[in-house]
């Protein structure tokens, strides 16, 4: 069976990273691989990381407030390069109501603050691989 791949994003001018590296090793505990790309991440560099990659799941962490344009713009690339089958979940401090936005917009699952790492592991293992 194929191991699933992350890849972990920062976005934008965020310089919080302690929740991405904890969830990065909650799912490389989980036994899934996964690539951290760093701070200050443009959305065409998370894609472009993420098809060199050749990952499953794009997973953002944003505590800026800017989640839903920075998700609606990485999905739009994602489209762009015929890579719409890389889900993308978003996680960090994320209002409720903007939730179902951020599902419209094509994002997979959102993680608030309030979630468990368990949860975070196992909805996104229930994912699968990538053609698999």
């Amino acid at each position: 069976m194929k191991r699933m791949r992350i890849l972990i994003a920062k976005p934008g001018l965020d310089g919080h990273d302690v929740g991405a590296k904890i969830v990065a090793r909650a799912l490389c505990d989980a036994g899934m691989e996964v690539i951290y790309t760093g701070l200050h991440q443009t959305p065409h560099q998370i894609v472009f990381s993420a098809i060199q990659e050749g990952v499953d799941v794009i997973g953002l962490s944003v505590l800026s407030g800017a989640h839903l344009g920075l998700s609606e713009r990485i999905v739009n690339v994602l489209s762009e390069q015929s890579e719409a089958d890389i889900k993308l979940v978003v996680g960090g401090v994320i209002p409720k109501e903007d939730i179902e936005m951020l599902q419209r917009l094509g994002v997979a699952a959102v993680f608030t603050s309030e979630i468990s790492l368990d949860d975070i592991v196992k909805t996104i293992k229930n994912m699968g691989t990538r053609g698999g």
